[in-house]
């Protein structure tokens, strides 16, 4: 078998059997393939996609690169979910305690932020004490004692696409719905859950800014998740503007601690109970997202998500105290309000330009070896629809430093105000479509 004939195959629009499949992830992952002919096939892929079945090969193929973790010492059906990613994206935080303290296990494998604000695991981090490095045993032990943990993913979790994704990062082949879609499952895949539930934003501030190409996103990704005898759903949702009003990571943990109080903003609980319905049913605790949004409310209502919230914090040693007294979690030195140069209606915002005014202040990250600021960031105090008179602050930013004259301008440009409310109805909707198989 020969990597000029398969990329020749691919690039005159033909697809690629499982073994030719295997064939190049196998001998790329070790070395044995040299980055220009990778580099060939991926633009080829770019250009003439996959099949369905070439897809799940190619996805599978991916997550066997490296450890596929079992988790069937784990009682009951796994669900997992995962977010493509977007500006004040808190959700995990909140939905986990939420959906376990149904009885679901959720065994939680995150990641790190790269740009705009920082991931689930940066999120948690900003709890004084908090542990995201558990062992395998301690990991599992937790969710069958508790319903839930949260861990790191593993440098040996699907290596493979690792390696891909940096090729594809410097040969323009990041935006193809089919890699994109690999790369988000075999990570799935390899970290061993039963049921997947993924919410695909679109928008300003996510990756797939047109909706179009987020449901292609959300069927290709879908059809992976059936192809390889995982239910899976894929809900779309709104990044048009942040996610709630607190952008940074100390502030979305309060924000997701009084979504579990239930004062959260409207957006995020009803995210949290979209995602989480589904998550119900995959699991097999209801029969319809109905009942599943009755038995999640029952639980916010009762307090009881917000005990299992608790309970998490406290045996992976971080400081519960913190769900009482928000003076716990690390606070920024200065808070500044950003008051309207007009009044009018809030009618659009540039999402990823108001993520990326947060991460200049600290809380995200340019590059890996950055170093995350807790504290900082920005609450916003109106979103589109909104009407503000010029005497009203739209915003306070939190920060650390006493000079932020840049950021103000950033985050005034990121914010479009109008004499007349005639935004577009699509940028307020939450909820933009559901994918199923």
């Amino acid at each position: 078998m020969r990597m000029y004939d398969i990329i020749v195959k691919k690039r005159n629009g033909h697809s690629l059997t499982t073994r030719e499949i295997d064939y190049f992830i196998e001998n790329y992952t070790c070395g044995n393939i040299p980055d220009y002919q990778a580099s060939a096939l991926l633009m080829a892929i770019y250009f003439q996609g996959m099949s369905d079945r070439e897809l799940a090969d190619f996805t599978i193929a991916m997550a066997n690169s490296g450890e596929i973790t079992n988790l069937s010492a784990i009682d009951g059906v796994k669900v997992d979910k995962h977010s493509t990613g977007g500006v004040g994206d808190k959700t995990t935080i909140a939905l986990i305690p939420l959906v376990a303290s149904l009885g679901i296990p959720i065994p939680k494998m995150s990641g790190r932020g790269l740009g705009h604000t920082g991931g689930t695991l940066d999120k948690l981090e900003a709890i004084p004490g908090f542990q995201i490095k558990l062992s395998s045993e301690t990991f599992i032990k937790n969710v069958n004692e508790h319903r839930l943990a949260v861990i790191g993913q593993t440098a040996i979790l699907a290596p493979a696409d690792e390696k891909l994704y940096q090729l594809r990062d410097v040969t323009a082949t990041v935006h193809s719905i089919p890699l994109i879609a690999s790369s988000i499952m075999s990570k799935k895949i390899a970290s061993g859950a039963d049921r997947i539930v993924l919410d695909i934003k679109t928008g300003s501030g996510a990756f797939m800014n047109n909706l179009d190409d987020a449901r292609s996103l959300a069927q290709a990704m879908v059809n992976i998740g059936k192809q390889v005898n995982k239910k899976t759903v894929g809900v779309i949702s709104n990044m048009n503007q942040p996610l709630g009003y607190a952008i940074g990571n100390s502030l979305e943990v309060i924000e997701a601690i009084e979504t579990l109080k239930g004062n959260g903003p409207e957006d995020v609980t009803e995210l949290c109970l979209t995602l989480g319905s589904y998550m119900v049913v995959l699991a097999n605790k209801a029969k319809d997202e109905l009942e599943a949004r009755k038995l999640l409310l029952k639980s916010l209502q009762s307090g009881k998500a917000l005990d299992y919230f608790r309970q998490l914090i406290k045996i992976q040693g971080g400081d519960a105290h913190i769900i009482d007294d928000y003076r716990r979690l690390p606070q920024a030195k200065y808070t500044y309000k950003l008051l309207a140069k007009q009044s009018g209606f809030i009618t659009a915002m540039n999402t990823e330009q108001i993520g990326v005014a947060a991460m200049k202040l600290g809380a995200g990250r340019e590059t890996m070896d950055d170093v995350i600021d807790p504290s900082v960031g920005i609450v916003l105090h109106r979103k589109i629809g909104d009407y503000i008179d010029k005497t009203e602050p739209l915003l306070t930013i939190y920060a650390n430093e006493n000079t932020i004259d840049p950021i103000k301008d950033k985050l005034y440009d990121s914010i479009t105000i109008s004499r007349e409310n005639d935004n577009d109805p699509q940028l307020k909707t939450l909820i933009y479509d559901i994918i199923t198989s």
